[in-house]
């Protein structure tokens, strides 16, 4: 069995061009909108983490490749950052979009720039401002979206080339990943709260792993929520939908994205916005690349 054959039949729906996109049938995106709650769900960590390092940089110009129904975008935009945000599924991104059309009279809202750009053709579907963005983010384990149907990640390897050129000398990608290592070698994802959002809503998760030829080629998470007010909202009391990932072990991953700056990178790993040590009593449940182009 192939790997493309199993993603078809485990995936929620194929966009018509592009990448496979799991929210192309709506039903995930509009769950996953309440999943994560609004703006001001984001854990009080997180939002100190990244604006604190994008402040220190001196950032102002931010790209997010990986914008969903952007609700990282709204956090920078809040903040005063000029932002741009991308991502491949429409159906995700008609959710931004309602919102800046919502807060439009706002200034900072006017001027944020949404657009549907694949990172596979990046440079083709985004304007690079100057030598590029001084910040650019894929953060709540995005990247894992993008399947390995060869079987050699040159499909990985490409976009992170292309995120990597969008970054200007000097500037930062800060990119995740789910700690796999864990997930792999256990069964399930490492205990702990969710580093990203507190979601009101009960919620279930199971995990399970695909191994194709001996290789784990997708971790695939079913996600059960209990939805109040559904028959509002035209859902079921209980909402069930699946997505799933294709795994990065941390060392790998770590080489890959070196790769994609050329070397040229100062490259630091914390795991659940701290500092993480190899083997430490603790394991993350999150793995996050702060990576400082250098040329």
């Amino acid at each position: 069995m192939s790997v493309d054959s199993v993603f078809r039949t485990r995936s929620l729906g194929v966009a018509a061009e592009g990448l496979p996109d799991q929210y192309a049938d709506g039903k995930a995106a509009k769950v996953w909108e309440m999943y994560i709650g609004d703006t001001q769900s984001r854990t009080q960590e997180y939002r100190s983490w990244v604006l604190s390092l994008l402040k220190e940089r001196g950032a102002r110009r931010v790209l997010d490749v990986a914008c969903g129904t952007g609700v990282d975008s709204i956090m920078l935009v809040e903040e005063g950052f000029d932002v741009m945000s991308v991502d491949a599924s429409d159906k995700m991104l008609k959710y931004a979009l309602k919102s800046r059309w919502e807060r439009r009279k706002e200034a900072a809202f006017d001027r944020w720039v949404i657009e549907e750009a694949n990172w596979l053709t990046l440079a083709e579907d985004v304007q690079k401002p100057g030598d590029g963005f001084d910040a650019v983010i894929c953060l709540g384990n995005s990247f894992a979206h993008l399947p390995d149907f060869k079987g050699d990640q040159s499909d990985q390897k490409l976009a992170l080339q292309n995120i990597a050129s969008m970054v200007r000398p000097g500037g930062i990608l800060i990119i995740d990943h789910r700690n796999y290592d864990y997930i792999l070698e256990t069964g399930r994802a490492p205990q702990g709260k969710n580093i990203y959002y507190k979601s009101d809503l009960t919620q279930d998760i199971s995990t399970s792993v695909l191994w194709v030829n001996s290789k784990p080629h997708m971790i695939t998470l079913d996600y059960t929520i209990q939805v109040p007010n559904a028959a509002r909202q035209n859902l079921p009391e209980v909402s069930k939908f699946r997505l799933s990932y294709y795994p990065h072990r941390l060392e790998n991953f770590t080489g890959i994205l070196n790769e994609a700056f050329g070397g040229k990178v100062e490259h630091y790993v914390y795991g659940d916005f701290q500092a993480y040590v190899p083997g430490q009593t603790k394991p993350p449940c999150y793995f996050i690349h702060v990576c400082k182009k250098t040329a």
